[in-house]
């Protein structure tokens, strides 16, 4: 199927590893010219250079700390300058941040700021550029609605969820849609790293309902589907991406 994508421009932040790294290698593989923003520069230059050999479209590196102060308005702006405008915004970069009871406030303030307000910001620049051309993609990679503990980062995602809903209210009638993608489990260096082999596979056989654990591929087809024209009608939706994993029923 072709998405349409060729002629589209995109921005994807924590792109040098995992679910970011998937989401800007697939839409660049359809021809989407992507801004691809972490803070590690040899990542992404070789992820530059694995779109760029196998000829199809490209990912512009840039180097940013998206938790820095005025990070938003500085990335939006060079995204601008790179791509002459921007079509798609997939905000990926954030963080677990497991908080005791007694942690203090700038502990949470950190959390918030990361896994919300930078979303927010990022996509607020973004948006007057977007309702000009009467066009644009806003997905937010989020995060479960079932904590388990005290977690600021749930707090913050489950905070995104709620501007986003409202968001795509405001900006719907400019051809613009927003969306949330919470992953259920994704294989990354982290997942690795914190869960042994033994241990994932007991937990695929007793709760995931296909069977096994994601791969960040997985999630970025659903990216790669909700950036496109095609995707027109789907917009203040939360779709998980976890093979099932998650017993709600909406």
């Amino acid at each position: 199927m072709d998405l349409d994508l060729k002629s589209k421009t995109a921005v994807v932040t924590g792109a040098s590893i995992g679910i970011g790294r998937a989401i800007a290698k697939a839409l660049a593989l359809e021809g989407t010219r992507v801004v691809a923003v972490a803070r590690r520069k040899e990542l992404l230059e070789t992820l530059a250079q694995e779109v760029q050999a196998q000829g199809s479209g490209v990912v512009i590196p840039v180097i940013q700390d998206i938790a820095q102060e005025d990070a938003a308005k500085k990335l939006a702006a060079r995204a601008i300058a790179e791509l002459d405008h921007v079509d798609i915004l997939v905000n990926n970069a954030g963080g677990s941040r497991p908080l005791p009871l007694d942690a203090p406030d700038h502990h949470w303030d950190e959390a918030v700021t990361l896994n919300f307000t930078r979303y927010r910001q990022l996509a607020h620049a973004l948006l007057p550029q977007m309702m000009e051309q009467r066009w644009g993609r806003i997905i937010n990679i989020t995060g479960k609605s079932e904590p388990e503990g005290l977690n600021a980062a749930f707090a913050a995602k489950a905070a995104v969820h709620a501007w986003a809903k409202g968001l795509s209210r405001e900006v719907g009638e400019h051809g613009i849609t927003v969306n949330c993608i919470p992953p259920g489990r994704i294989m990354s260096e982290q997942i690795r790293r914190n869960y042994p082999e033994d241990y994932r596979k007991h937990f695929a056989e007793e709760e995931i309902p296909v069977g096994y654990w994601g791969e960040p591929e997985d999630l970025a087809a659903l990216v790669v589907f909700l950036a496109s024209p095609i995707a027109r009608y789907i917009t203040g939706t939360v779709i998980p991406v976890d093979g099932g994993l998650r017993r709600y029923q909406f």
